[in-house]
C-alpha cells in the first residue's frame, strides 16, 4: 500500500556542494568549526565554476526529486563565478522540475568588491525572479564575515524587493554575537540558520532553520530548537535533500536531549517548509509507505518517493525522473566532480 502527500520542502541547502563527495582531504586537519570553514568549505566554494555549478545542481535537484522533495531554499557561494550564477542554478533545477529559491551568499572575505558584487548578483537575480515568477531572497554568508556596511546593505536590498535575507547565524562560536548586530535588521519574512549559539531570547525576527546532520558532521553543538519562540523549520546545509530522513534524525536528536520529545515536535518543523514555499500544496507524492505520519515515519527506515507530481505535472514515475535522463545527470556530474576535486588539489 501507498499514501499520497503534497512535496516536502528543504529550508536550506547548498546545491554547489553536491559535488564535494569524495573530494580531497583537506591540507589541515581541522580542530574547529572556523577551521573546517577555511580548510574545507571556503576552499570548495573558491574552485567552482559555472559548469561544475550547473550539473552539482542538477544532480542535487535529481536526487531531492528522488526524496520526494520538490521545492529547494537554496544558498550559494562561488566568489570566482559569482556573475549570473544564481541563473544557473534555477534553470538546473527547473529542468529536473525542482522549485527553487535561491540568493547569493554576500561577505566580506573576498574583499569590499567581492561584497559588492555578491550583492549585484542578488540583485540581477531578483529583478529577474520578478518578470519569470521565481522565488529569491537575499544572501548573507554571516554576521562575523560581514561589515555592518554590508549587512545593512543586505537589508535594504531585500526590503526594497520585498523579500527576506537568508543567512547562518551563531553556527558556531565565532558568531556568538550574532544576534546583537542582526536585532535592529530582522524581520519576519527573514531565514535564520541554525542559531546553535543563539541565546533563548535573542530577539531575531524570521523563522530558524535547523539542520541537526549538519551540525552533528560540523561537531557544532545541538541547536535545540524547540526553546525558540520563532517558527522553526528543516534544513540540511547541503547534505542532500532527503527531508524524511531530516525528520527522523531531528527527532531522535530531539529525543536524546529530552526524554518527554515526541516526533510530533521535529514533524511540525518538517512541515513548516511549505509555510516557506507553499506552491509545493500543489505538488503530489506517492510514497512507498501507507501510512505517512510522525509516529511511523520516525520509526521506518527506506520509504521511497514513488510518483511525484510537481504542479500538476509528472516530474517521477516508479522512482525515476521523468522530465531529465538521470544516468546522464550522473555521468555528467560525476565528470565535474573530477574537475572540482582537480581543481582543489592546487588551492
Amino acid at each position: 500500500m501507498s499514501s499520497v502527500t503534497q512535496g516536502l520542502v528543504c529550508a536550506h541547502h547548498h546545491l554547489y556542494s553536491t559535488l564535494a563527495r569524495g573530494m580531497p582531504a583537506p591540507p589541515k586537519d581541522p580542530g574547529s568549526f572556523l577551521e573546517i570553514l577555511e580548510n574545507v568549505w571556503w576552499r570548495l566554494d573558491r574552485a567552482l565554476d559555472l559548469e561544475m555549478l550547473e550539473w552539482s545542481a542538477k544532480l542535487g535537484a535529481l536526487e531531492a526529486l528522488e526524496a520526494g522533495t520538490t521545492a529547494i531554499i537554496d544558498h550559494h557561494e562561488s566568489p570566482n563565478a559569482i556573475d549570473g550564477s544564481l541563473s544557473v542554478i534555477a534553470a538546473a533545477c527547473e529542468e529536473v522540475g525542482v522549485r527553487i529559491n535561491t540568493c547569493y551568499g554576500i561577505t566580506d572575505r573576498h574583499g569590499a568588491d567581492g561584497a559588492a558584487r555578491g550583492l549585484a548578483e542578488n540583485e540581477r537575480y531578483l529583478t529577474e525572479s520578478a518578470s519569470t515568477g521565481r522565488r529569491a531572497m537575499v544572501g548573507v554568508h554571516a554576521s562575523f564575515t560581514c561589515s555592518d556596511e554590508s549587512l545593512a546593505a543586505a537589508a535594504d536590498l531585500a526590503a526594497r524587493h520585498g523579500v527576506g535575507v537568508h543567512i547562518h547565524v551563531a553556527e558556531g562560536s565565532d558568531d556568538h554575537g550574532a544576534h546583537q548586530r542582526l536585532a535592529e535588521l530582522s524581520t519576519d519574512d527573514w531565514l535564520i540558520i541554525h542559531g546553535v549559539y543563539l541565546p533563548d531570547d535573542h530577539g531575531l525576527r524570521g523563522t530558524i532553520v535547523h539542520n541537526p546532520r549538519s551540525n552533528m558532521n560540523n561537531s557544532v553543538g545541538y541547536a535545540a530548537p524547540a526553546r525558540f519562540a520563532n517558527p522553526v523549520a528543516l534544513g540540511t546545509d547541503g547534505i542532500g535533500a532527503d527531508m524524511l530522513a531530516e525528520f527522523q534524525l531531528a527527532y531522535v536528536k530531539h529525543r536524546e536531549a529530552d526524554v518527554h520529545a515526541s516526533p510530533d515536535t521535529a514533524w511540525a518543523w518538517l512541515q513548516q517548509g511549505a509555510a516557506l514555499f507553499p506552491e509545493v500544496a500543489a505538488d503530489t507524492v506517492t510514497w512507498s509507505y501507507s501510512t505517512i505520519e510522525p509516529w511511523h515515519v520516525a520509526f521506518t527506515p527506506t520509504i521511497r518517493a514513488i510518483d511525484v507530481d510537481i504542479g500538476g505535472e509528472p516530474a517521477l514515475r516508479d522512482g525515476v525522473a521523468t522530465r531529465v535522463d538521470p544516468d546522464e545527470i550522473r555521468a555528467k556530474a560525476a565528470e565535474q566532480a573530477t574537475r572540482l576535486h582537480r581543481a582543489l588539489e592546487e588551492l
